[in-house]
């Protein structure tokens, strides 16, 4: 079946910079402009609204000039308004070739912020539309306000539509500007017009204020519409725009009639790069592009994918350039620490694995961080904890630290079976829980070892509430010996390490 081609035109460096807060540099949007015409295969881009600032100005001027050389320029567009001409002469001395014209495509609009009549709007609207001709600009047409102008002044709508069809414009661009439509309202919206205007080239330009953005999409697509607007990972005004990640991956897996150009591969890698440059964090959960949403935390769910991939479906992760991932915390089952194992290369024995898997339920109810960076330490302190039987152990402690007073530990030990306890200060948190420690030792006239090294890792690329490795070197009757403690705490990580020393020493 030959699939109905579709435009896909992003508008992120427009109205995505609508976002509050987001501000693109000149070098930002070159950058982000040649990743969508080269790496995403975008077939049109809204890279600016005329006459806003120098900033913009030179921000168009650099994407245009680039443009030329590549023979992009009848893909880049601006919008720009019906201002008697000073949009157009903007647009001339930044080199850009297509005007998405603002227009008000509701009688309400129209009325109440232009006070015109639309005899009035069509006439300038005309004159706008004949200098950028003779500019050599192309025009398409923005009817903002256009939903609302379906429910509330149709006649107006069409007889908008009916002036329009007269002048020669490229395409007529249908935005839901308030984020009002329902998909119903709009494959009957749509429908009405595309049905009544077979041959005029119309867009569909979806807001996100009720989560609807993608079903209208796809109610639009189903009424005839020829082109799409979106945005990379939805940013835009208020709720943001149609997402561009979301809208390719529904249409490639339930829309098979249609065609796009918009290559799959790259949505990730531009999704982060956007992501960085504007500040504007993606949440976890969202689709497509979120950290989590192609990582398996439940441990079922890691038992049916090596049992026949029970829980894949067609959002294949190597699709968008991702990796399926299985998550460590509480809920993680073996199957998951196994997933992660294979990754790493390693292998456990089924006693030494359900230890592991102990260890991160005990670590995830804590709500610490556990990535599969962070498994060799976790094997390696599970490990060395079964060398040896623990006499000493660390029953409590106070660790206080506070600006113009010497840090200072208070510390509760059992020593087979008796529990002794000792406060001291010390020049750092760790330095008073060892002076303490000494205190004890001396008073049951037993030898403490002595510090010769302290060593902090974590493991490669972890954040900051990541585990760490404590590792100490330790001399003990002229032999020097190694303990490892394991915590997303430093401290917390030299204590434990150094409670093994004192078992280790004592077996």
């Amino acid at each position: 079946m030959e699939k109905r081609k579709v435009e896909i035109m992003d508008t992120t460096l427009r109205d995505g910079e609508q976002t509050s807060g987001v501000s693109f540099s000149a070098a930002e949007k070159l950058t982000i402009a040649q990743l969508l015409l080269e790496e995403l295969n975008i077939d049109r881009i809204e890279i600016a609204s005329a006459r806003v600032s120098e900033g913009e100005f030179q921000g168009v001027k650099g994407i245009m000039a680039w443009a030329k050389e590549k023979g992009y320029e009848d893909r880049i567009e601006v919008l720009t308004f019906v201002d008697g001409g000073l949009s157009i002469d903007w647009m001339k001395k930044a080199g850009a070739k297509v005007q998405n014209l603002l227009t008000k495509g509701s009688m309400n609009h129209l009325k109440h912020q232009l006070k015109k009549t639309p005899e009035q709007h069509f006439t300038e609207i005309a004159q706008t539309i004949a200098l950028a001709k003779e500019n050599n600009i192309d025009t398409n047409v923005y009817l903002e306000d256009w939903s609302n102008g379906m429910r509330n002044s149709p006649e107006y709508v069409f007889q908008f539509l009916d002036f329009l069809a007269t002048q020669g414009v490229k395409r007529i661009l249908l935005p839901d500007t308030l984020g009002v439509l329902i998909p119903s309202d709009t494959f009957k919206f749509v429908s009405q017009i595309t049905t009544k205007y077979p041959t005029i080239h119309f867009d569909f330009h979806a807001h996100n204020d009720y989560d609807l953005s993608i079903s209208n999409v796809m109610e639009a697509l189903k009424a005839g519409i020829k082109g799409l607007h979106v945005t990379v990972n939805g940013m835009g005004e208020r709720a943001g725009n149609a997402p561009l990640e979301s809208t390719v991956a529904v249409i490639n897996d339930f829309m098979p009639e249609i065609g796009i150009n918009v290559k799959e591969s790259s949505l990730f890698k531009v999704s982060k790069l956007v992501e960085t440059f504007t500040g504007y964090r993606i949440p976890a959960n969202k689709p497509i592009v979120g950290d989590n949403v192609f990582t398996q935390t439940a441990g079922i769910h890691a038992d049916g994918d090596n049992k026949n991939n029970l829980y894949f479906n067609d959002l294949l992760p190597e699709r968008f350039g991702r990796k399926r991932q299985y998550a460590l915390g509480k809920t993680s089952g073996k199957a998951n620490i196994e997933k992660n194992l294979q990754e790493l290369g390693l292998k456990l024995n089924q006693e030494d694995l359900k230890l592991v898997t102990q260890r991160i339920i005990e670590l995830g109810d804590k709500k610490e961080t556990v990535t599969k960076e962070d498994l060799p330490y976790i094997i390696s302190d599970v490990l060395d904890s079964q060398t040896y039987q623990e006499k000493i152990i660390v029953e409590s402690y106070v660790l206080s630290h506070a600006k113009g007073l010497r840090p200072s530990t208070t510390l509760c030990l059992k020593i087979d079976g008796e529990i002794i306890e000792e406060h001291a200060q010390g020049d750092g948190q760790f330095d008073a829980f060892m002076n303490a420690l000494a205190k004890i030792y001396t008073s049951k006239q037993l030898a403490l070892p002595k510090l010769i090294d302290y060593a902090v890792r974590i493991p490669p690329g972890s954040s900051s509430d990541a585990l760490c490795e404590t590792i100490i070197t330790w001399t003990n009757n002229g032999k020097e010996f190694k303990t490892r403690g394991l915590d997303s705490d430093q401290t917390v990580a030299a204590i434990i390490a150094t409670q093994k020393m004192l078992n280790v020493v004592t077996n």
